[in-house]
């Protein structure tokens, strides 16, 4: 429980001075390309489905991520959460901006081990300069953004509740949003706040 605490004292939820989509706001860069672990660089716009397409900002080793002793990790869940979309005409891509570890542990070549390691079967792409994630106004690992089919943001934050420790019952915020959308119904909640490690840009 104790590295549970410490991991939750490390969490950092920043107040950010690069641009926020709000709901209902269009994807921006969706267009540039971006490399791809699977092979041929891709755009969000290759990427998006017919009911949408779901960007998770994630990385290679934040504990929130990969997962710790006391804390399961939400990848463990990206594969599950790619074939439910998938089964639902929704795009659903992975997105590295970690610029300031490219050098090292969030390089691409370690984005590949990683993604072949874990057998990721979404692509996993890089975000150059953290252009994306600036853009969108990504916070954390990982922060989920859902645009629909028109590419308009209609949810945004986190993967489920199960960071919380004081939760009576998990609530699964994304998959409810995906079976909402896919069902035509209102996304409820439609924003959660984004819990895990910050994105670590070059400055």
């Amino acid at each position: 429980m104790k590295n549970l605490l410490g991991l939750f004292c490390m969490l950092l939820i920043i107040n950010s001075t690069f641009g926020q989509l709000k709901l209902k706001d269009k994807a921006t860069f969706s267009g540039v390309k971006m490399q791809n672990t699977q092979g041929e660089s891709i755009s969000l716009n290759d990427a998006k489905r017919e009911k949408g397409l779901i960007v998770v900002f994630s990385c290679n080793t934040c504990p929130f991520v990969v997962g710790t002793p006391d804390f399961p990790g939400w990848e463990r869940q990206y594969n599950d959460l790619y074939a439910l979309a998938t089964k639902n005409n929704i795009g659903f891509v992975v997105v590295n901006s970690n610029e300031g570890k490219r050098a090292n542990v969030d390089s691409f070549e370690e984005m590949v081990k990683h993604a072949q390691e874990k057998g990721y079967q979404m692509p996993y792409l890089l975000d150059e300069k953290s252009e994306l994630a600036n853009a969108f106004g990504a916070k954390t690992t990982p922060h989920v953004f859902f645009f629909n089919g028109d590419m308009s943001l209609i949810y945004m934050g986190s993967i489920d509740n199960i960071w919380d420790n004081k939760r009576t019952s998990d609530i699964p915020y994304l998959p409810n949003a995906i079976q909402a959308q896919s069902e035509g119904k209102k996304l409820k909640p439609n924003s959660t706040p984004p819990k895990g490690c910050s994105i670590k840009r070059l400055n």
